[in-house]
């Protein structure tokens, strides 16, 4: 007797995205937040780009959790995704926004990186992603980028998991039944 469940590759995607998704918003909210409450302006950025370094490897584990989950399930639903009315079009925009989801976290890597090497000891900051007055303009360039960077990937990948629930959704039987007929709601 042979099973289709796919707990494993599910749970690898579902786990991988919301990870990802919640230390993302962790960050934004409550890292890069807390970062303005360090009283000392000249350590605000680099105790920022240091929490974000410590996340770095945990995020990349669940960012290819997530994409070995997602790969298993498009090879163990491919006949469901190709016939079945929506399906194709939900996979569709959810591997567009992973591929953005992607490129978002890796250039605010990118730009993190560059602002911990590019805000010294002496860079007056208002927190890890806001500038003050007294910040230099390629370190402010570099936070306000980071600022809207930071908001993004949470919308990103709270996406992903709301389209993973539609999915789940087509796969009922009745939807399923409706999707390969071609009915509409």
């Amino acid at each position: 007797m042979s099973s289709n469940r796919n707990t494993v590759i599910r749970s690898l995607h579902d786990v991988g995205a919301a990870a990802w998704f919640g230390g993302s918003l962790m960050g934004a909210v409550a890292l890069n937040g807390a970062s303005k409450d360090v009283s000392n302006p000249l350590e605000r950025t680099k105790i920022a780009s240091t929490g974000w370094a410590r996340w770095a490897p945990f995020s990349a584990v669940a960012i290819g959790a997530h994409l070995v989950g997602g790969a298993g399930l498009l090879l163990a639903n491919q006949g469901r995704v190709r016939g079945q009315s929506g399906a194709g079009a939900n996979t569709a925009i959810k591997a567009a926004l992973t591929a953005a989801a992607i490129g978002t976290t890796a250039y605010s890597g990118v730009l993190g990186a560059k602002l911990a090497k590019t805000a010294g000891d002496d860079t007056y900051t208002e927190g890890g992603t806001t500038p003050s007055e007294a910040t230099p303009d390629n370190v402010a360039k570099i936070q306000q980028q980071l600022r809207l960077l930071q908001w993004a990937l949470p919308v990103l990948t709270g996406t992903l998991i709301v389209l993973g629930a539609q999915q789940g959704e087509q796969q009922r039987p009745q939807e399923m039944v409706r999707g390969w007929l071609g009915i509409g709601k």
